[in-house]
């Protein structure tokens, strides 16, 4: 390989400023219409991409946004540290002692929203393979349906929080229900893509029995010991060093330490930056200001470089497949809705809002896209069932705070 060039530090640079300029703008223009910024993004990442100007010019687009050589590998390092830091700030919107509060409430509707979007994600996709592109007489693949099974289940708890602060809900009874259930939501859907990706690799497999072990121990440790640890320094931190980029190094310093550990484990980067960020963020000593920094850091710079990027490896014209969008999305709607719905309803919460709850938890949003984006690099998904995975995340989200506002009693109504 030959050494990193004046022009391509050009490039790079060059593409990095159209990426981060562009997505704020349009995402800036998306909200004034209560769209979600990740969509603004995705859609700078279309039309850079092969979609739009690869297809016009694409000379320029390779010449921008080459895919090979120095650049390329540069501009790919950047994807995955974004990856990993979008990965440590999820985690430190999981709040398991808020999870816990909710009592059996939580934990019939967590349980149901988990269950049913998985179960009938994986039946679908294992039993009817040609509903996902998929050839049926080579029968179902057990990885591509765990993996739908996963994605129908997970939620979106950064879009759901905002949704519901926008509608004055988070607070309320049915917001921290939503919330708390998210946050459950989240983290066992995480685990269960990071055992999957585990598993697929052919590289240093572990085994079934090795992996669970590896995954159960490294997260009993960090939220036991690791938080205690964590617990014990952060005040420290934050009062003898440099405000604030003392907590800022010292957090994001042991995210990346917790990734790299689980990446040589075999389990993923993506496992320690959350189990990571779930140790940082469920700590009391956390100052709200610090959390919020280090929240803006990753979000404004980190994110949009990975949410671009989306459209710049996939032609979405190319790849879009109404069947298997509209497979995607009716399973989506119907696992998630009608499984937190059952859950929460069997809790004591009334059927409106056992509605309104399902829709609440229905949002997907940039979680769904980061799912996606992984299994189609590792292999588990075609371009076209990432591209309805896509659509499915903007669709649920938009829709979400719409079917909250129409189901949605208040208390003495």
């Amino acid at each position: 390989m030959s050494k990193f060039s004046h022009n391509d530090l050009i490039i790079l640079l060059t593409s990095i400023s159209v990426i981060l300029i562009f997505a704020r703008i349009v995402g800036e223009m998306g909200r004034k219409f209560k769209f979600p910024i990740v969509m603004g993004e995705i859609i700078v990442g279309v039309l850079l991409g092969p979609t739009i100007i690869g297809a016009i010019s694409p000379d320029f687009f390779v010449r921008v946004f080459p895919k090979d050589g120095n650049v390329s590998i540069a501009f790919d390092g950047l994807v995955n540290l974004s990856v990993v830091l979008l990965l440590f700030v999820a985690g430190m919107e999981v709040q398991l002692s808020l999870v816990l509060k909710q009592g059996k409430t939580a934990i019939y509707t967590s349980f149901f929203s988990m269950l049913i979007p998985f179960a009938t994600g994986f039946a679908s996709a294992y039993y009817f393979p040609q509903w996902f592109g998929n050839n049926p007489d080579s029968g179902g693949d057990i990885f591509f349906s765990m993996f739908i099974g996963t994605a129908l289940a997970i939620s979106a708890l950064p879009v759901i929080a905002r949704i519901l602060m926008d509608m004055n809900l988070f607070k309320s009874d049915i917001g921290m229900l939503i919330i708390a259930t998210a946050m459950f939501n989240d983290l066992i859907g995480w685990l269960i893509f990071a055992f999957l990706l585990a598993m697929k690799s052919t590289e240093e497999s572990l085994g079934v029995g090795y992996t669970i072990l590896y995954i159960f121990g490294f997260g009993l440790f960090m939220l036991t010991i690791g938080k205690k640890i964590i617990d014990r320094s952060l005040p420290w931190i934050q009062t003898k060093l440099s405000w604030p980029g003392g907590v800022l190094s010292i957090s994001i310093g042991v995210c990346m330490l917790c990734a790299a550990f689980t990446e040589k484990i075999n389990l993923h980067a993506i496992l320690g930056a959350f189990i990571a960020g779930i140790a940082f963020g469920d700590s009391v000593h956390l100052h709200e200001k610090a959390r919020e920094i280090i929240h803006q850091f990753v979000t404004n710079f980190f994110a949009p470089l990975f949410f671009v990027s989306i459209g710049l490896r996939v032609n979405f014209i190319d790849n879009f497949d109404a069947m298997i969008v509209g497979v995607v999305l009716v399973l989506a709607y119907f696992g998630k809705v009608i499984g937190a719905t059952f859950g929460a309803y069997l809790g004591g919460v009334k059927i409106k809002n056992a509605i309104a709850v399902g829709f609440g938890l229905n949002a997907r949003g940039a979680m769904e896209i980061l799912l996606g984006t992984l299994a189609l690099s590792a292999g588990l998904i075609s371009q076209k069932v990432f591209v309805a995975l896509i659509i499915m995340a903007l669709v649920t989200s938009i829709t979400s705070a719409p079917m909250i506002r129409k189901f949605y009693v208040e208390k003495g109504k």
